[in-house]
Parts: C-alpha cells; structure tokens; sequence
C-alpha cells in the first residue's frame, strides 16, 4: 500500500489486492482485476522459484491471458533457503516499499 500511495503521486493509478486467504483462493477477484487492469504485479515473502506467486500467474495466464497489456511481474523473496534472522538481513530478504515501487514504475512504463 505504501507503494501504491507512492505512485499515486506520480499519477500512476495501482489497484492492491490482499488475498486474505490462499486456500480458497478468490480467483474470481483475481481475475475481474486482472480484466479492469490489464498489468499484474505478484508481490509476496515467499522465493520467487515454487512460491505461490507462480501458481498464481499460471492461473492468471491461463484464463486471462487476453487481458494483459505486460507480462505478469514478481516482487519476492531471493532464493536462499530460509529467512535470516539478522534485521539488515532480514531487511534485504523481504520486498520493500521500494523494490515494489520500482517494479510498479516498470509496469506502468511498459
């Protein structure tokens, strides 16, 4: 969201979805934003590699693949085998305001 705010200012107009629950997944939600947007941004804590994100840009891809104006970006965790428990290390793992930010703008641009 602090993200998306960011954006705002700059006149690029973001829709969030936080879904709530992963089991059912809202696919529906999905994929009516996925239809009003025509861009997809998969923020999530996870590795990029067999995190849900990839389920989800699967589905998004399979039916709603005539919608997208971009290809579907990812904003996750590197791939290291778990999370580290130093704070500027755990800073450096989790998607930050800025590194979404940044992905938002490529999107956008695109």
């Amino acid at each position: 969201l602090e993200a998306a705010d960011e954006l705002a200012g700059e006149g690029i107009d973001v829709e969030v979805l936080d879904l709530r629950s992963l089991r059912p997944l809202d696919t529906d939600t999905i994929m009516a934003s996925v239809r009003r947007t025509s861009k997809v941004l998969i923020v999530h804590e996870d590795n990029l590699t067999g995190g849900l994100g990839g389920e989800i840009s699967a589905l998004i891809s399979q039916h709603a693949f005539a919608y997208l104006d971009a290809p579907i970006m990812r904003v996750c965790a590197p791939e290291v085998p778990a999370m580290p428990y130093s704070k500027p290390l755990e800073e450096a793992f989790m998607p930050s305001p800025a590194r979404i930010a940044d992905a938002m703008r490529k999107l956008a641009a695109y």
